[in-house]
């Protein structure tokens, strides 16, 4: 097929079935391309759109599946997790004191300090703060003494078999008539108790209603 031997102007184009072989076979070619890229353009182009799309898609299944068959697989491992966390939850909960058990408390943590060589200056037990399921309990605690007992004192306090926290620790100069090398500590001890069922419903009743009675306020204005 010899193209550069036909002239274009010769070509009758009402009667393409009387071209030159070599015309008719490029000119089928051109119209097959022209098939072609139009077919692509209207239709394989938005399959291959769609194509990828779900293609992506079943790359994410394929994740979220093999996500959840790990899951799967450690579950037995994850259940044994659980209940040991429960049982930690449930040691945690018992060194809570209850009501009762509360003023016992706070003469241990009176105790502790006495038997490590403190003067107490302050031993004052704030308002009771309810959390969510506990209640906080807020001892303001100024002491005299040393930095071994300090020491000794803070050390008393976290062997408790209940659970009392430290904190807002300042250490002050001494005073001028005090002994020689006496110092003086303040802190905040912070210890909590369980709440009931009950105490807890309360707490949440009363919360609903300050957020009513705000609200009414609100509206007024």
């Amino acid at each position: 097929m010899n193209l550069s031997e036909i002239d274009i102007n010769d070509l009758d184009f009402s009667n393409i079935a009387n071209w030159p072989p070599a015309a008719r076979i490029f000119a089928i070619i051109l119209v097959a391309i022209a098939v072609l890229g139009l077919g692509y353009w209207f239709d394989i182009k938005d399959q291959q759109v769609r194509l990828d799309q779900v293609e992506q898609k079943e790359s994410e299944l394929k994740s979220a599946f093999e996500a959840k068959a790990r899951k799967a697989a450690n579950l037995e491992a994850y259940e044994q997790q659980l209940e040991e966390m429960r049982q930690s939850f449930g040691a945690m909960l018992r060194q809570l004191p209850n009501k009762t058990e509360v003023a016992d408390l706070l003469v241990d943590v009176s105790q502790t300090g006495l038997a490590s060589g403190l003067e107490f200056d302050l031993f004052k037990p704030q308002a009771e703060m309810p959390r969510d399921f506990y209640a906080e309990l807020p001892i303001s605690i100024k002491v005299r003494g040393n930095y071994h007992e300090f020491g000794a004192f803070v050390s008393g306090v976290a062997a408790l078999p209940r659970i009392v926290t430290i904190h807002d620790i300042a250490i002050l100069p001494p005073a001028k008539d005090a002994p020689s090398g006496e110092l003086s500590m303040e802190l905040t001890a912070k210890t909590y108790r369980y709440m009931e069922e009950d105490e807890q419903s309360s707490d949440s009743d009363k919360a609903e209603s300050g957020k009513d009675k705000k609200g009414v306020k609100g509206g007024k204005k």
